[in-house]
């Protein structure tokens, strides 16, 4: 088992079936990402390039999808957090029934057809 999968796997309850639940998803949409362990976070690439990352946030009560090139998704920007990030963007979810799998799938497609 790779550091990545050991992160999630360890993470309690409702993290854990949130980043679960966003793995298949995200290897279902684009199944030639490679989860890797990078920065203390499981970070998904893509041809060879930083995609996204997956990352807990205990203190704030969230997962956190970062997209690398997120300030460029142009579809359901509304769900999108920057935070005065100029090329990233987040979807951030406080439990698994916030999951939108056509949001999710939309903009996973998006950023990975900027690769």
């Amino acid at each position: 088992m790779n550091p990545a999968e050991t992160y999630i796997l360890q993470q309690p309850e409702p993290y854990k079936s949130i980043l679960l639940e966003i793995q298949v998803l995200m290897e279902h949409v684009v199944p030639e990402v490679e989860l890797k362990y990078k920065y203390r976070i499981p970070f998904y690439y893509y041809k060879g390039k930083p995609f996204c990352y997956l990352n807990a946030s205990h203190k704030k009560k969230y997962v956190d999808v970062g997209i690398v090139k997120g300030g460029e998704i142009t579809v359901h920007t509304s769900h999108l957090v920057t935070e005065k990030r100029k090329k990233m963007a987040s979807l951030r979810y406080q439990n698994i029934q916030e999951i939108n799998d056509k949001i999710l799938f939309d903009v996973i497609k998006e950023a990975a057809s900027m690769y």
